[in-house]
């Protein structure tokens, strides 16, 4: 017998409630020997793009063969989709709403499949909790070794995510803030700055020096950083940025790019 498959979970459930439980004991009734892993179940409800950015950031660290479960779905018991997909050896299932989205388009190999009835759902399937009764016994078949043939079929493309993507003025990048962690770090859509530049940041009008390590800043000073994702974000030393300066996701901030070099004290962290 090989080794426990890893299954993971993404909701927006939080943790007071049954939902995460029932998913979980559907799993192992159905996969006693899986291995369970909490990505996170606190995506702010129904926030679509937040879950996404969790899942891209999370799904590359996984081993091959781990089967990763989304539930972030405003659109339950609608005429929505729920997908399944193999993407580089990894398995996604979820809601066809945008969540799966950016991790299948980093993939260099990838199969999809529209889930159709199967006997592994559970009946009667909810029009509230799908989440348990089609894709937690999905996850479970997969990590038995079900191939996605016999799960649904094949699909081509996926809805896409909805979220602005940096524009290029010149020298500039115009971007948003796109995620806001547990730190109250802001996550931005802004590239990493090419190497050789003086990059200039620029949010709500002030300027935000851009240093290598969120240490480099003094405490509660705004700075920008180039963060694990290769974006840039903004954060505070000690401190949250997102609650010092009530930032609100979807806000613009700018970065400029300099051929001359970065000021004493500060420096590019391409």
């Amino acid at each position: 017998m090989g080794a426990p498959r890893v299954i993971a979970l993404l909701t927006d459930f939080g943790t007071r409630d049954w939902y995460v439980a029932a998913m979980k004991a559907i799993i192992l009734s159905r996969c006693p020997s899986a291995s369970l892993v909490d990505i996170t179940h606190e995506v702010p409800a129904q926030d679509i793009v937040s879950g996404a950015f969790v899942l891209a950031a999370a799904v590359p660290w996984f081993p091959r063969g781990a089967v990763i479960v989304g539930v972030v779905d405003p659109g339950v018991g609608s005429a929505r989709a729920l997908v399944a997909a193999e993407a580089d050896g990894r398995f996604l299932i979820g809601p066809d709403n945008g969540l799966l989205a950016p991790s299948c388009e980093r993939a260099g190999r990838l199969r999809m499949v529209r889930l159709t009835p199967s006997k592994e759902w559970l009946r009667p399937v909810s029009r509230t909790f799908q989440g348990r009764d089609v894709l937690a016994p999905v996850a479970a078949a997969i990590a038995r070794g079900v191939s996605l043939a016999r799960l649904g079929r094949t699909i081509t493309a996926l809805t896409p995510l909805e979220v602005p993507k940096p524009v290029r003025r010149g020298k500039s990048w115009q971007g948003r803030i796109v995620h806001i962690d547990g730190f109250g770090n802001l996550l931005t859509n802004l590239p990493a700055p090419p190497a050789g530049a003086w990059p200039l940041l620029r949010y709500r009008h002030r300027a935000v020096p851009l240093v290598a390590s969120y240490y480099e800043g003094r405490t509660a000073e705004l700075v920008g950083v180039v963060g694990s994702l290769g974006f840039v974000e903004l954060a505070m030393r000690n401190a949250s940025a997102a609650a010092k300066l009530r930032a609100r996701r979807g806000e613009p901030v700018e970065l400029s790019m300099s051929s001359r070099s970065a000021p004493r004290g500060r420096r590019s962290t391409s």
